[in-house]
């Protein structure tokens, strides 16, 4: 891994300061280092690149934010697996799972070959408007079609693999992978899936009625749903930071993306630990 990339938060002064002591750190160890055109000039590089084109080069993309900020990364992760280390400057950190003060030891451990990579799956998609597609998107955590904040219940019409599902009368439903079933979907109700299954989630967001619940479809399934719902304020939301306007007979489709997220895991750092100290889960 002679390459390194670093994704730096923006507006955040502490990871600018980390970024710093991190670049001097690899440089010392024979790396070279490869950081956003955003950011070249605080870092003291001589030229920077774009988010797409730092997954392209590097060897190692080490990302210095939150969960948001590796999300961003992440949704560009193609054929080629970049393994991605986040340290946590955010809140939660569910998926920056090592803190600051780990982060040189955590960098020691991912040079020496002694780190886990968990291999993440990713959902692929497309909005139809028209028989026409108007955009295409990759997710980690989820697709979410949410109504707008003053509009009523909407309808969306649910096919799996061409067969009609429901449809479901809610405010609206999210799309999740086993990495999102931590996220947006928890909090609409939605099971904990171990990372490593290979599923897809569906979740309605306040249902209608209580016979819409959440439901658990294999990987390679595809999902298609249909807006219908004329007059309405509807956006997709694309883990949770990009937002598709969409209007009465969208489609949507979803389906398992070939490319995968590899985040790396220190020694110590388990999914169950994750799921104690960042969700208290088990505490009364």
């Amino acid at each position: 891994m002679r390459r390194v990339g670093l994704v730096v938060k923006r507006g955040e002064p502490a990871a600018v300061e980390l970024a710093r002591s991190l670049v001097s750190y690899l440089l010392a160890r024979g790396c070279e280092i490869r950081v956003e055109r955003e950011m070249a000039g605080a870092l003291g590089c001589e030229e920077g690149l774009t988010r797409a084109e730092l997954m392209r080069e590097a060897d190692l993309v080490v990302v210095l934010g939150g969960d948001g900020t590796l999300l961003s990364v992440a949704r560009l992760a193609s054929e080629r697996e970049v393994p991605i280390l986040g340290v946590n400057l955010g809140g939660l950190g569910f998926l920056t799972a090592v803190q600051t003060t780990e982060a040189t030891s955590a960098l020691d451990a991912v040079l020496a070959g002694t780190f886990t990579v968990d291999h993440r799956r990713t959902l692929q998609g497309r909005v139809v408007r028209a028989e026409r597609k108007v955009r295409a998107f990759q997710v980690l955590n989820e697709a979410a079609i949410n109504k707008g904040v003053l509009a009523r219940i909407i309808d969306l019409e649910t096919w799996v693999d061409g067969e009609y599902l429901c449809t479901y009368k809610a405010d609206g439903l999210i799309v999740s992978t086993p990495t999102g079933s931590t996220a947006y979907s928890l909090s609409a109700g939605g099971p904990i899936v171990g990372p490593g299954m290979g599923v897809i989630l569906l979740s309605p967001i306040c249902p209608h009625t209580l016979t819409f619940r959440p439901m658990v479809l294999p990987s390679a399934s595809r999902v298609k749903v249909v807006l219908r719902c004329s007059d309405e304020d509807v956006v997709l939301t694309l883990d949770g930071q990009e937002a598709v306007p969409l209007t009465d007979n969208d489609v949507v489709e979803i389906e398992a993306s070939p490319n995968r997220v590899a985040l790396l895991r220190p020694p110590g750092h388990s999914f169950f630990s994750l799921l104690r100290t960042k969700l208290r889960w088990g505490e009364r």
